[in-house]
């Protein structure tokens, strides 16, 4: 299968120093490509994978120092996506809602994992106009807080089982329809 990864450019992929989402999308792209998957990895010039290194910038955001609009290297590095979207079987987003708009109207499947907070007030709206969009949470107690309905939290274990699973999204005749992610099913312990 050819998969997206398209990750923060705060932080390399593996991070250098703090970086939470980046372990996390470090650990399912190596896993992806471990299981025989075509992945290409949208991040920052300074990441290490054994997947296709698509450098959005040339180095992470925070080591920069002269980035003032982070903002504005993500809205383009969407838009590259966007004009590569039929190059891949499935788009796996790290960037919380960022991609929910644009993609919804595109026909290449996509799910996000939301690693940020979703319990704030402003959010709920966004979650409510967007309801149809796929999601992996991170945290039970966010998901449930968000969407009222209690899903496993991601382990560096599911990884595979993730990555297994992505196929669902794109063998699916409700691809772009799906209201939830199939929650996790390993019994195995985080590391």
């Amino acid at each position: 299968m050819r998969i997206a990864q398209i990750a923060p450019l705060t932080e390399a992929i593996p991070p250098k120093l703090y970086g939470g989402t980046e372990r996390v999308v470090h650990w399912l792209t190596e896993e992806l490509v471990a299981l025989g998957h075509d992945v290409t990895l949208f991040a920052s010039g300074d990441s290490v994978t054994s997947a296709k290194l698509e450098a959005m910038w040339p180095q992470s955001l925070r080591l920069s120092g002269s980035i003032r609009d982070p903002n504005a290297l993500h809205m383009l590095m969407m838009e590259v996506v966007r004009r590569r979207a039929e190059d891949f079987d499935v788009l796996h987003f790290h960037l919380d809602y960022y991609p929910f708009s644009l993609f919804s109207r595109h026909s290449t499947p996509f799910v996000t994992t939301l690693h940020g907070r979703l319990d704030l007030p402003e959010h709920q709206p966004l979650f409510t106009a967007f309801s149809s969009i796929p999601v992996i949470s991170i945290s039970n107690i966010s998901i449930w807080s968000a969407f009222g309905s209690r899903m496993e939290p991601l382990r560096r274990s599911d990884c595979g089982h993730i990555a297994s699973s992505l196929a669902d999204v794109t063998e699916s005749p409700l691809a772009n329809s799906v209201t939830s992610w199939p929650s996790a099913t390993s019994s195995s312990v985080s590391q």
